[in-house]
């Protein structure tokens, strides 16, 4: 009786392991299936540039971001991959920046990451500048820059203005 009393301790355990992992949340190391789709078509401005968007699936995949600076939330994407390239840090403007953008560090020189997307996606970044460092830009408008001994590609677009209200229609005095 004893080993049976045992054998069910050991498989209550392994029930309630189970349960626990399959109802915990997403953890940095579970990289979703959607991150090329969302995040790749996101970089090469392939679709609109919506920071909440952007904000709320990498928080949800990735958890919370792990600095805010120059404008944006910076969140660390352990494990994910574009064009066959790792990518290191995802960042997503906040509501200060002129801009709203979304960009990514990629483990890789501008030139090496260029090769990668011209690979996998056919589209060309060119270079916009005749500097040591040259910025690269493909169209509609993504843009690939040297950062470090790395890269960072992002998809800038500007804020769009609240609508301006006319000024009222005074009416003259009968």
């Amino acid at each position: 009786m004893a080993f049976l009393s045992s054998s069910l301790q050991r498989g209550a355990l392994a029930i309630a392991v189970t349960l626990a992992l399959a109802t915990a949340p997403a953890r940095a190391q579970n990289v979703p299936t959607t991150f090329g789709t969302i995040i790749g078509n996101g970089l090469l401005c392939r679709d609109q540039t919506a920071n909440f968007y952007y904000y709320d699936y990498l928080l949800k995949h990735f958890g919370p971001a792990y600095k805010h600076e120059g404008g944006a939330y910076w969140f660390r994407t352990d494990g994910a991959s574009l064009w066959g390239r790792e990518i290191s840090e995802v960042m997503v403007s906040d509501d200060t920046s002129t801009y709203i953008f979304v960009g990514a560090v990629a483990e890789a020189t501008p030139e090496e990451l260029q090769q990668a997307i011209i690979t996998q996606v056919g589209v060309h970044h060119i270079r916009i500048d005749t500097s040591a460092f040259p910025v690269r830009e493909a169209k509609p408008a993504s843009r690939i820059v040297y950062f470090d001994t790395k890269s960072k590609i992002y998809c800038a677009k500007y804020k769009p203005l609240p609508p301006v209200q006319p000024p009222p229609v005074r009416s003259r005095p009968k």
